[in-house]
Formats: structure tokens, C-alpha cells, sequence
């Protein structure tokens, strides 16, 4: 199983109490595996993490996996193995952007 942490605007969204879901994933574990196990499985979901048309991650929302960065790795990169395992959760997180007026 799948460990996936969400940002708390998706919590809501989805409707889910905790910050964790798992999700069963078949196949190579990719970013594009883990999301459209996640896509299935909570289907308001579609359209939040990426775009309909291209499934082009948005561009503020980031992907982390074992404190590494994997937010412009190419969608089908294997993620690390204590990720497929269920070891390590692979995280989701609303990016912030803004500055001084």
C-alpha cells in the first residue's frame, strides 16, 4: 500500500478526517501511478493536483518523496522503494507564493 499525504484544501475536498490515505497501486509506483490511484479512488480530486487536458502537475502544488523533491521529475520516474513499500509517504503539498506589496 500506498502512504499519500494531502494538503488540507484536498483533506476537505475529499472529505477525509486524517492526513493520510492509502491507496493500492498497481504496476511501477510513478508519480503518475500514485495519482491516478488517487484520481480514481476520490475523483473530486481530478482537476486539483493536475490538469485535466495534459496531467501537468499545477504549478502550486509540489511532490516530495524521502525529502527529495520530486515536483519536476518526469511523470513516470520510479519513486524511491520505501515509498513502494509503504515505509515512506509520498506528499502532496500546496506551494505558497507571494511577497511584500
Amino acid at each position: 500500500m500506498i502512504r499519500v499525504v494531502l494538503p488540507a484544501h484536498l483533506r476537505t475536498l475529499a472529505k477525509l478526517d486524517g492526513g493520510e490515505v492509502t491507496l493500492e497501486v498497481t504496476g511501477p509506483v510513478t508519480q503518475r501511478s500514485v495519482l491516478d490511484a488517487l484520481e480514481a479512488r476520490y475523483p473530486m480530486l481530478r482537476g486539483t493536483i493536475r490538469d485535466h487536458g495534459t496531467l501537468q502537475r499545477r504549478a502550486f502544488v509540489r511532490f516530495f518523496a524521502c525529502q527529495q523533491d520530486f515536483s519536476l521529475e518526469p511523470a513516470d520516474t520510479p519513486l524511491p522503494d520505501a515509498v513502494a513499500s509503504g515505509a515512506e509517504p509520498f506528499l502532496i503539498i500546496g506551494a505558497i507564493a507571494g511577497g511584500r506589496p
